[in-house]
Parts: structure tokens; C-alpha cells; sequence
């Protein structure tokens, strides 16, 4: 998308980024590779990007690195300036889940004589991961890093990533700092001595009424951030659900199945074909190109005016889209545009508030054909998965029931203040508002970027994709047919034929 900017308006959120040494973790996550993006093309003056990195599966860090900025996502980058860009880019090896961070004497001391702008978004995302990992990672890790703070000489701004769903028993979240789950610091020194039988049999009585351990860990991680109020010039920035790119650099992006990636994936390919939820109520998504404008303009805001330190960046109070609609669109879009590749099942069903019609459809229509597949698989000499993929939908499932039958109220006024104090050439280059958007233009180019991004599907295969859909479909209705004959069947035999 091509945007025409009006020069005689000054662009004051890139001229506070000017000349300015900035941190940021997280760099190799799905949001942290879009903020380095957005900050090297559209502030262009910044003087240096320390991103933390660490080896991983036999490459180096600055590899890894490199890695990422050959990918799609930085094409529009070099194309503007050129890959001399990335001059401004260098590596810190260390690991948010050591017990120093990992950094070299010599890392740290750069760390702390030269950077003014941290940004803390690395964290596990898994809702169910193990809980030691995920309060070594998304406590400690934070912990550690405002220590870190602390010695920074110049620090201008430290921005903390939460969650909108870090306090989920709260049904209207304020822009506030709320009395931690738990001690923070308490849990820590727990996971850091307990063996794992030991926490692992307290960790639920630990996590309390929290559904899951990544809510419940970014609750305590504030909680380390609000001490720090007083202190250091940290800010919290809570985003809803984040998803793939809507317009730049390159709309339909993203690197993983989380969230509704995933299940808009799964019911494409056919192996989920039911959801447990109120169809009625709303879906909160965030894509990420607009959090990371939020995440720029929330430091630039904090750094300028002084004033603002939550910013709940969500989008239900303005976006309605219902969980039905969501389905609705995307299951017309991947039957009749965008089919996948290789598809395994005719994509049908939809979500249901009606726990038996959920089971029915989940055993006739997910199990029973898995077990088909993996039976056909495992006479050609294939390995079965297919009702292994269907026990992790399961667990998917128990993570996606609790947000798709609740309401939340996320009150932003902090956003609202900030979009107001924005002139039109800022808002127009870090859009943080839902203006313009469509919802069956962005499925679209989600379920497209899917395809490209994710699994590698080329463009020219649609429509022999198509064709395979349209054989998928008569075997779905024969499928149908059949069972109904099944059902019919029976019911004869233990109702009417003792009669006969």
C-alpha cells in the first residue's frame, strides 16, 4: 500500500526516535520482527538497534539473525534504503531465561552506557507451557531486565509487552496497574529451588483462578513493573490477541499458528470442524502492524508528555466482529478463493454453544475421519498422525472455550489520548486506528498469507486446489449420507423392528 504523506506536517514521533541506542528483546518473536521492521524503515534516523539473540539449533545468533532479514517481511525495507540499513542492527548473545541474562561483561556495559529506549517483549506465549519455564522466562526474564534498567545510564523509556488478558477475572480492565496473583518475587525463588514433582503438584493452587500459566505469569510480570514506577520510566503495553499483518510492510504475514491463525488453518485444511463458544460474542484481535505502531507511539508518547504509563491497545469496541462472522467469512473465502493445498477435508461446521452438539460433530466429523486417514496411512506404510493432531485440538480446545464464552470491557483512554495527539502525517505512518479496515479483505489476505508464508503453497496451485475441493465436497456428502443411514439404521433395529 502506497501512502502519500503531507511534508509540511512534522513527523514527531520518528524525530523523538532520532539518534537514539535502543534494546529490544523478543526480536526473533512474531511482533519483534515486525517492530526492528517498522522502526529501521519508517525511523530512519534511529543511531543503533541492540536486538538479544541467542544461538539456537546449530546457528550463531548474528546468523539467526541474518536469517530473518533475508525473509519476505524485509523486502519493502532494503528496497527503500538498501541493506546498508541493517548497519544499525547488532546482536547481544544472551538468553532471557538465564539466570544473568547470559550477557559478556563486555555486552553489558554497552547495554547500560548506551541505550535510552528498551523494548521487553520476549516471553514464552504458550498458554499451557510448562509453568517453571514460563516463570523463568516471563517473570525472572522481566525481573532481570529492570535490574538491567536500573544501571542504564540514559534511559529514556523502558516498555514492558503484557497482555489485555493479564487480568482475566477482571471483566472491564482500566488502563491501571492491578495487586499481583501472587508475590512475584516468591514464585521465583520457588521455581529456581523446587524439583518438579514438588512444583508441579502446588502449581495450579499457585496459578489460582487463572486459566492458564501465560496470563497468570504476565500478571506477575506487571506487578515487577509497577514496583518500578516510581523509579524508572517503564510503561506497560497491553495488546489483545495479536494476528497477522494488515497493511505493511507486507499485508497476510505471519511466522506461526498461535491463536487464531491456527484454527482459521486447521478449519481450512478440515481437521477442526467445530468450536465450543458463543457464536454472538466478539472477537478481540490486534494485527501486528498496528501493535507495533502502538508499542512507537506509546514510548514516544510517555517520553513527550509524561503522563500515560498503561496503554490497553484493543479493538472490540470498535471492530465488532462476532465469532460467527469471523467463521462465516472465513470458511466462504477457503470454499470458493482460497482453498490449501492437499486439503484433508471438505471445511464445514462452525462454532456451537451446545456442549453435545460440539461432542457429536467432534467424534463423527474430526475423530472418526482421523481415524480413517491414519488407518489408510498406516496400510501404506505411512506413519499415523492425524488422530494425534486431533488430541492437540483437543487441548486447543480447552484454552479457546474459556475466552469464546466470556465478555471483557478493555477501557483505553490512554490509546484514545495518544491517537488525538497524533497529527494526520503521524497517524497516517504509525496507524494505531481501526480506520478503513475491512473485515473480508483482511481474512483474505490472512488466509493468503498462510498459504505463502507458512505452507509454502504457490500461488498457481489454487486451482488445482479447487478441484480437489470439489471431490473433497462429494465425499463429504457421501460421508453425510451414509452416517445418516447409519443412525437411521439403528434406531430401526432398537425401536421399531421388535415390533414387527
Amino acid at each position: 500500500m502506497v501512502q502519500i504523506h503531507d511534508n509540511s506536517e512534522p513527523n514527531r514521533v520518528a524525530d523523538f526516535f532520532a539518534n537514539k541506542t535502543i534494546f529490544i528483546t523478543g526480536g526473533s518473536g512474531f511482533l519483534g520482527k515486525v517492530l526492528i521492521e517498522k522502526l529501521l524503515r519508517s525511523c530512519t534516523q534511529l543511531k543503533k538497534l541492540y536486538v538479544l539473540m541467542r544461538p539456537k539449533k546449530g546457528r550463531t545468533a548474528t546468523e539467526r539473525l541474518h536469517q530473518i532479514f533475508d525473509g519476505p517481511l524485509y523486502d519493502l525495507l532494503k528496497k527503500q534504503h538498501g541493506k546498508d540499513i541493517f548497519d544499525k542492527v547488532e546482536v547481544i548473545i544472551g538468553d532471557i531465561e538465564a539466570q544473568d541474562l547470559g550477557f559478556s561483561a563486555e555486552d553489558r556495559k554497552k547495554l547500560t552506557e548506551e541505550v535510552e529506549i528498551i523494548y521487553h517483549s520476549a516471553a514464552t506465549v504458550q498458554f499451557d507451557e510448562d509453568f517453571r519455564k514460563s516463570i523463568l522466562l516471563n517473570v525472572r526474564g522481566a525481573k532481570l531486565l529492570l535490574a538491567l534498567a536500573k544501571e542504564c545510564k540514559n534511559l529514556v523509556a523502558y516498555c514492558h509487552l503484557s497482555t489485555a488478558y493479564c487480568q482475566e477475572q477482571e471483566e472491564v480492565l482500566y488502563e491501571k496497574c492491578y495487586p499481583p496473583p501472587a508475590d512475584p518475587h516468591r514464585v521465583i525463588e520457588m521455581c529456581e529451588w523446587m524439583s518438579d514433582t514438588t512444583l508441579d503438584s502446588i502449581a495450579q493452587k499457585i496459578r489460582g483462578s487463572h486459566a492458564n500459566t501465560y496470563t497468570f505469569t504476565k500478571a506477575l510480570g506487571e506487578a515487577l513493573v509497577a514496583e518500578q514506577m516510581d523509579n524508572l520510566p517503564v510503561i506497560i503495553q497491553r495488546p489483545s490477541a495479536v494476528i497477522p499483518i494488515w497493511i505493511e510492510p507486507l499485508p497476510g504475514w505471519t511466522d506461526n499458528l498461535n491463536g487464531p491463525t491456527g484454527l482459521l488453518l486447521g478449519a481450512g485444511k478440515g481437521v477442526i470442524r467445530t468450536m465450543y463458544g458463543r457464536s454472538d460474542y466478539f472477537a478481540d484481535y490486534c494485527p501486528v502492524d498496528s501493535t507495533a505502531n502502538c508499542l512507537i507511539c506509546s514510548t514516544y508518547d510517555y517520553a513527550t508528555y509524561k503522563k500515560r504509563r498503561v496503554y490497553n491497545f484493543t479493538a472490540s469496541d470498535e471492530v465488532k466482529v462476532t465469532f460467527k462472522e469471523l467463521i462465516d467469512v472465513g470458511r466462504r473465502i477457503v470454499t470458493n478463493e482460497l482453498p490449501f493445498d492437499w486439503t484433508l477435508w471438505y471445511p464445514g461446521g462452525g462454532i456451537t454453544h451446545s456442549r453435545i452438539r460440539h461432542a457429536l460433530v467432534f467424534f463423527f466429523f474430526q475423530l472418526v475421519p482421523a481415524i480413517f486417514i491414519d488407518a489408510i496411512l498406516f496400510v501404506f506404510g505411512f506413519k499415523p498422525i492425524m488422530v494425534r493432531v486431533q488430541k492437540k485440538i483437543l487441548r486447543g480446545y480447552k484454552i479457546f472455550e474459556y475466552y469464546s464464552n466470556r465478555k471483557w470491557d478493555f477501557r483505553k483512554d490512554n490509546i484514545a489520548v495518544t491517537r488525538s495527539l497524533m497529527n494526520k502525517k503521524e497517524n497516517q505512518i504509525f496507524k494505531i486506528d481501526p480506520e478503513g479496515f475491512v473485515l473480508r479483505d483482511y481474512i483474505y489476505t490472512c488466509i493468503l498469507g498462510s498459504r505463502r508464508y507458512l505452507l509454502k503453497e504457490k500461488d498457481e496451485n489454487i486451482p488445482v486446489a479447487k478441484r480437489r475441493l470439489k471431490v473433497l465436497w462429494a465425499i463429504d456428502k457421501m460421508y453425510k449420507c451414509i452416517l445418516v443411514a447409519g443412525i437411521l439404521y439403528v434406531l430401526f433395529k432398537m425401536f421399531i423392528m421388535p415390533f414387527v
